[in-house]
């Protein structure tokens, strides 16, 4: 095998992956960002896990999105036929679902079970090239034969000083509890 066309080892990946954020200003890419977020058992006939959609915009604005972060949808349906419902997210189908083609890589993922599950930004590219400013992150959640929530979360970015904001949903959505700190 030719050593030029080897994998780099790990360090050295690491090494290349901490040179890579001088661009973004150091900053902003170190933070630890994450959400929390709550899919409430619901006792009814007909149940479907809910398709979820999280973004960013700027605060005070109705839209467009400025950052897709997570789109969980049933990704499983042979020709991507999934997809279909996704739609239900309205908010976030106006918001920049619609240009968003599906599957997206390290945005789109599978349908959860009710329960709590965390997801971490830290290493979001779409995060970490914002412009400084306040922003409102975006959580929809839609379920088939279900109901439909939105719920926001101010976020100041970057990140220089530790937020922590915690929202409780109605019905689609429970406790969400964003984190970020420097």
């Amino acid at each position: 095998m030719n050593r030029s066309l080897r994998r780099p080892s790990r360090p050295a990946l690491l090494a290349l992956g901490a040179l890579g954020t001088v661009g973004f200003g150091s900053s902003a890419w170190a933070a630890t960002v994450q959400l929390k977020l709550e899919l409430p058992r619901l006792n009814v006939a007909e149940y479907h896990r809910p398709y979820v959609a999280v973004w960013v915009e700027k605060a005070g604005e109705s839209g467009p999105a400025v950052a897709q972060l997570a789109v969980w949808y049933d990704v499983k349906k042979n020709n991507n036929a999934g997809t279909k419902w996704v739609k239900d997210m309205r908010q976030w189908w106006r918001q920049g679902g619609r240009a968003l083609t599906l599957p997206a890589d390290g945005v789109s993922a599978a349908t959860r079970a009710p329960g709590e599950h965390v997801i971490s930004l830290d290493n979001s590219a779409a995060l970490a090239a914002l412009p400084p400013g306040k922003y409102e992150l975006v959580v929809e959640s839609s379920r088939e034969a279900g109901g439909r929530e939105v719920q926001r979360l101010p976020l100041t970015w970057p990140v220089k000083a530790a937020q922590t904001v915690k929202v409780q949903g109605e019905h689609e959505l429970g406790a969400l509890e964003l984190t970020a700190k420097p």
